[in-house]
């Protein structure tokens, strides 16, 4: 990342030529390097709020905690309408309730509460531990495994899909075109992948209609807004966006925090040693790594942090940057285990915070306590290396692990 030449072409003439920096948000870290160092670096750069860079159509980032917090929060200047950039391709993701405001916003968001709220979750947590056990049963004997391939990409996964009630065959195909949408590989448009969700759900969500099922697609396909029902579009796009979400970020901060306990090993003994710190650890670790990349879009004309923000500006949100802020927390990118007074945006700020929140708390708790009771001493495999990708939401490609 550089700061760019105040005469640059690529400047609009409200960004001022201090706020002007080359990053591409979706890939801070060109070389595949520590997703979290690389962003750590704008913050050697400038003490500033929010920069401005010509990347993906040119856009705001919000790189401070005080500013993540403003714009997820703020959503009478900041409106969730767009989330992506480039803005064009922003606007195409245009589906409920992630794209609407408050008060529109909140009787869809009711409706998916119910399957995600603590009690019904709860209700599931004995399923999360034979589900990891199951899939530890296929490696731990053997003395290693991808963790990636072999168990991050199915415990939640299947978990998901039970809360969903759908088969767990269907998950590979159901996670390729949820990838497509947040990180594509070009075989096919974001157009193309959602609907190609839409057109699975759709014999699903007709099944289901006036049924009593109490899964979620049930209660989605048949919830009401504002005393009527919700109509075949709105659960498509209701149920599209649960399995984007549920099938790709709590895959992937598994990734993050079984890299870190292979390299450290004070950490994870200390874990093991006593399971009662894991709850509290796993704040430290939400603080540490957080990975989703999401935007808003400027309602009106706003004066914020000394700049001029125009209507239709794009601010994007690394959320990771919230906990790793040094001027909220002293040496932000060691975990500590003593770190008191955390808070994070992992899940995110305001009306739209991540409704699945105590779910995959509950999936990150679940495989700490089981793992580590079965395999307390494991490293990175030898040979292996760790290449972490950019994106909506950031990943380390394959976490390899070994033990004796």
């Amino acid at each position: 990342m550089t700061a760019l030449a105040q005469m640059s072409p690529d400047r609009p003439d409200n960004v001022p030529a201090d706020r002007l920096f080359d990053i591409d948000i979706y890939m801070p870290n060109p070389e595949k390097g520590d997703y979290h160092a690389a962003w750590s670096k704008v913050h050697d750069f400038t003490d500033r709020q929010l920069i401005w860079t010509p990347r993906n159509d040119g856009h705001w980032v919000a790189v401070r905690a005080d500013a993540i917090t403003a714009v997820l929060s703020d959503y009478e200047h900041f409106s969730n309408r767009v989330i992506f950039v480039p803005r064009s391709s922003g606007e195409a993701h245009n589906i409920i309730p992630t794209t609407l405001d408050p008060p529109a916003h909140r009787p869809y968001r009711n409706i998916l509460n119910a399957s995600l709220a603590p009690k019904s979750v709860n209700r599931l947590e004995p399923r999360f531990r034979t589900i990891a056990g199951e899939l530890m049963d296929a490696f731990e004997a053997r003395g290693w495994c991808n963790f990636t391939t072999e168990f991050a990409e199915h415990f939640p996964i299947r978990i998901f899909m039970e809360i969903i009630d759908l088969p767990v065959a269907d998950a590979p195909r159901l996670k390729r075109l949820a990838d497509q949408t947040i990180r594509p590989d070009g075989s096919m448009t974001y157009e193309q992948a959602l609907q190609g969700l839409y057109d699975y759900l759709q014999p699903h969500l007709e099944a289901r209609r006036g049924g009593g099922g109490q899964d979620m697609l049930s209660r989605i396909v048949n919830g009401e807004v504002g005393g009527r029902a919700v109509t075949m579009q709105e659960a498509r796009e209701m149920g599209a966006q649960m399995l984007i979400a549920g099938l790709d970020t709590v895959v992937n901060f598994l990734g993050f925090i079984m890299a870190f306990l292979a390299v450290n090993d004070d950490e994870r003994r200390w874990l093991a040693a006593d399971p009662a710190n894991i709850p509290g650890f796993i704040n430290e670790l939400l603080r540490r790594f957080g990975i989703v990349t999401t935007g808003r879009i400027v309602r009106e004309d706003y004066e914020f942090d000394g700049v001029l923000l125009r209507a239709g500006d794009m601010v994007m949100v690394p959320t990771g940057l919230y906990g790793i802020d040094p001027a909220l927390y002293e040496d932000p990118l060691r975990v500590r285990r003593d770190r008191g007074g955390i808070r994070h945006s992992a899940f995110g700020f305001g009306n739209h915070v991540c409704p699945g929140a105590h779910l995959a708390r509950a999936e990150v708790l679940a495989t700490l306590e089981e793992w580590l009771s079965r395999i307390p001493e494991f490293r990175l495999k030898r040979g292996s290396a760790l290449d972490y990708t950019g994106g909506i939401v950031a990943h380390i490609e394959q976490v390899q692990l070994e033990w004796d």
